[in-house]
C-alpha cells in the first residue's frame, strides 16, 4: 500500500511539474504570436508614458497634462462694487478670474460664468452664504483654467491666447436678482446679480473688452441661463461691427410647476 501510494504521488508531482512547463510544448506559431504580442504591450506601455510626461503644449501630448503655473489664476475682487450696491448674497464682494490674451487673440475675448444651480428658498440661500456659490469669503484665490478657458494650444486650440474670464456666480439667480426683488424681512440676503453683471461689465472694458474685435459670452448650467438672460444686452454693449456670440451650455433648468 505504500509502494502503490508513493508511485501514485510521484505521478500527480510529474503531472504538476508538466504544468509549469507547458510552454515547452510551443510551436514556431505560438513563439511568434507571443512574440508579437509582447512587443505591442511594450509599445503601448511606452506611448502612455511618453502621453503623460512630454510637454503639455506638445501636439502629440494627451488631453492630460501637469498642472503649471499659468493653468493657475488668481481671484480678483470688485473692490468698487460696494458703492453700487453689487454684492454676493452675504454681502460680500463679487469676484472673477482674469487671464490676458496676446498674439493673434489680443482683441478677442471668452467671458465664462460658472454655474451653480439657483436657491430657491431661504433655508437654501442660507446655506449658500457658507459656500462659495453665495460668499466671496469661500471662493478660491486661484482657480485651474480649463476647457474654452484653458493656455494650451493642444487643449484649446481656438482660444487658446484669447483674453479669458472666469466669473464667480455668487447670488443664486444667474446674475439677475435686482434689489427691487430683495425681501424686506430682515434676513440679510441680497439679491444683487444685476447689478453685479453691471459692475463686471464696466470693470472688463475698463481691461479692455471696449477694444474687442470678437467676444464669446458662455457658461454652463446657472451660468448658461445667465449667458441667455444677458445675450442681448452683451450685444449692446459693443460696436455693431464685433462678432459677438453666446454659448449656454446647459442652460436650460426645468422647475416642478405648482398645481
Amino acid at each position: 500500500m505504500a509502494v502503490e501510494n508513493l508511485a501514485s504521488n510521484s505521478m500527480a508531482n510529474i503531472s504538476w511539474l508538466h504544468g509549469l512547463l507547458w510552454w515547452r510544448n510551443w510551436g514556431k506559431r505560438d513563439w511568434a504570436i507571443s512574440a508579437i504580442g509582447f512587443a505591442v504591450f511594450v509599445f503601448a506601455l511606452g506611448f502612455v508614458s511618453y502621453s503623460w510626461n512630454s510637454d503639455p503644449d506638445s501636439n502629440l501630448s494627451s488631453s492630460f497634462h501637469r498642472i503649471t503655473a499659468t493653468d493657475l489664476v488668481d481671484l480678483t475682487l470688485l473692490h468698487n462694487a460696494t458703492r453700487r450696491g453689487a454684492v454676493c448674497l452675504d454681502g460680500s464682494l463679487p469676484g472673477y478670474h482674469f487671464q490676458k490674451g496676446f498674439g493673434s487673440g489680443a482683441n478677442s475675448w471668452v467671458l465664462y460664468i460658472e454655474g451653480g444651480g439657483w436657491c430657491n428658498t431661504i433655508e437654501s440661500c442660507f446655506w449658500r452664504r457658507e459656500i462659495h456659490l453665495g460668499s466671496s469669503k469661500h471662493m478660491g484665490h486661484r482657480v485651474h483654467f480649463t476647457g474654452i478657458l484653458s493656455p494650451h494650444q493642444a487643449q484649446n486650440p481656438e482660444f487658446f491666447n484669447w483674453n479669458r474670464v472666469k466669473v464667480q456666480y455668487c447670488d443664486g439667480a444667474s446674475l439677475a436678482g435686482h434689489p427691487d426683488n430683495e425681501l424686506r424681512n430682515g434676513t440679510r440676503l441680497f439679491f444683487r446679480g444685476q447689478l453685479i453683471w453691471e459692475a463686471l461689465m464696466d470693470k472688463f472694458f475698463s481691461l479692455g473688452l471696449s477694444k474687442a474685435k470678437q467676444a464669446l459670452l458662455a457658461g454652463c448650467s446657472a451660468g448658461g441661463l445667465a449667458a441667455l438672460i444677458h445675450c442681448d444686452e452683451f450685444r449692446g454693449l459693443l460696436p455693431k461691427n464685433v462678432t459677438v456670440k453666446c454659448l449656454a451650455d446647459a442652460g436650460k433648468m426645468l422647475s416642478k410647476i405648482p398645481p
